[in-house]
């Protein structure tokens, strides 16, 4: 990879992701810089960064690429939208209009979309997680001790097809259903505050009562989803929240769906007896 389009570099925000995309690539022997974004990335990442900038600096950024020869870029891990003020001081730096436009139109995705674009307009390649490390992602089958008995199977089939109907409309990466029916579709607050409103509307109010039986988190990427910038990710904090909102496991699209810590989830479904299983995409 690094070989065919220069140096690998990887762009760490926050979370453990950026580590565990660092670590794949250190066991598959790959030679990588790593650029820390301030304020996100974590302290063990930090530590072995081969430079730290804001969030923004975008030019300080493509400064470095260019000093390392032309680059195949990772973005990994999370970042929050900076202030108005971030943003007006980085686009008077970059002296870039239609980086400035694309940020002030929408929201995080497009951002960072655009400052990839700017990034790949420089000569450089970027990829996703999934290509550098493809070993993060969901493999098809049972990830714990557990499997969907026949009823968890009908309510997995129904989450496919809503996704698969939703997804030319840009809409959900999730959706928790029962059965035949479809309690939650996942929008721009989230797979955890989509589980939230699963849990009120699969109980009683006040969220009393017994949950709907064979309540199932089904996840997976939109049809022309641009993985690099939003690859539908999963980890134990996510069964838990499952787990609060009644569900009886997850299912998720093998390949298109990232697993952080994959021993953790797994033993964090096992522990509060849910399966967690990746189906094989259509």
């Amino acid at each position: 990879m690094a070989d065919a389009a220069g140096t690998l570099v990887l762009i760490a925000g926050a979370g453990r992701l950026p580590e565990l995309v660092a670590s794949s690539l250190d066991t598959a022997r790959k030679p990588v810089r790593v650029i820390a974004l301030r304020g996100f990335t974590d302290q063990a990442l930090r530590a072995r960064a081969d430079a730290t900038v804001d969030l923004l600096d975008l030019a300080a950024i493509l400064k470095l690429l260019r000093a390392w020869g032309p680059a195949t870029v990772v973005p990994a891990g999370g970042v929050a939208r900076p202030s108005p003020a971030a943003i007006l001081n980085a686009g008077a730096a970059l002296r870039n209009r239609a980086v400035l436009r694309e940020i002030a139109s929408g929201g995080d995705d497009r951002l960072l979309r655009a400052a990839l674009t700017l990034v790949e307009e420089q000569g450089h390649r970027v990829i996703g997680v999934h290509e550098a490390a493809p070993d993060l992602l969901c493999p098809a089958g049972t990830l714990g001790s557990r499997a969907p008995d026949a009823e968890a199977d009908a309510s997995i089939h129904t989450g496919r097809a809503v996704l698969a109907a939703l997804s030319p409309y840009d809409l959900g990466q999730a959706v928790a259903v029962a059965g035949d029916r479809v309690l939650a579709v996942e929008g721009p607050e989230g797979t955890d505050r989509m589980l939230a409103r699963a849990r009120a509307l699969g109980r009683r109010p006040f969220g009393r009562g017994r949950p709907l039986p064979a309540t199932v988190l089904v996840k997976a990427p939109k049809l022309g989803q641009d993985l690099r910038i939003d690859l539908p990710a999963v980890g134990p904090r996510t069964v838990r929240n499952a787990r609060a909102a009644g569900c009886v496991g997850l299912a998720l699209e093998a390949g298109g769906t990232l697993v952080i810590d994959r021993a953790a989830t797994a033993a964090e479904a096992d522990r509060l007896g849910l399966f967690l299983v990746g189906y094989a995409a259509p």
